[in-house]
């Protein structure tokens, strides 16, 4: 009997939405970094992003999409959302946060919808690809329909 292919949280918040996407597995390949999903995968390291979650100065959280050969500059990103300034959130604080563990979490389906931005080269790719919600499982769609999933801008938030 053939295994069901098991569906995360952010497929069926995609199917429900009918937003089209393209699953994508990488299970038993022990890829651990960004850079290690993309080649377990087959793609191009800029089409697959990380997703960051972070604290402005202000207390307000944000979550930034990008390449995951990319760092993320805090400075460029705190201007993006009008923070004074952000920081990454520690390790511990995610799963209470937004129900996603360090290397599974994803923009779509966390307990609470936090602003939300993407490197701008998201918009000019045909797709982009990223967590599906649990290590193992990343989801494939064009930027326009992951605006439909959830409202994300765009900026240019990388370091040089």
């Amino acid at each position: 009997m053939a295994k069901k292919e098991e569906k995360t949280n952010v497929m069926r918040i995609l199917e429900q939405k009918k937003i089209p996407y393209t699953a994508h597995s990488y299970a038993c390949t022990g890829a651990i970094s960004g850079t290690e999903v993309a080649e377990a995968l087959g793609q191009n390291p800029a089409q697959v992003f990380k997703t960051l979650v972070t604290r402005g100065a202000s207390g307000a959280y944000y979550v930034f999409m990008i390449p995951v050969a990319e760092e993320l500059d805090l400075k460029k990103a705190a201007k993006a959302v009008g923070e004074k300034s952000i920081a990454m959130i520690k390790s511990k604080e995610l799963l209470p946060l937004t129900g996603y563990i360090h290397g599974g979490c994803s923009p779509i389906g966390m307990k609470k919808q936090f602003v939300t931005t993407a490197h701008f080269t998201a918009a000019d790719l045909s797709t982009v690809i990223f967590s599906a919600g649990k290590i193992g499982y990343q989801v494939e769609l064009s930027f326009g329909d992951l605006c439909k999933a959830v409202p994300v801008g765009t900026a240019d938030v990388t370091v040089q």
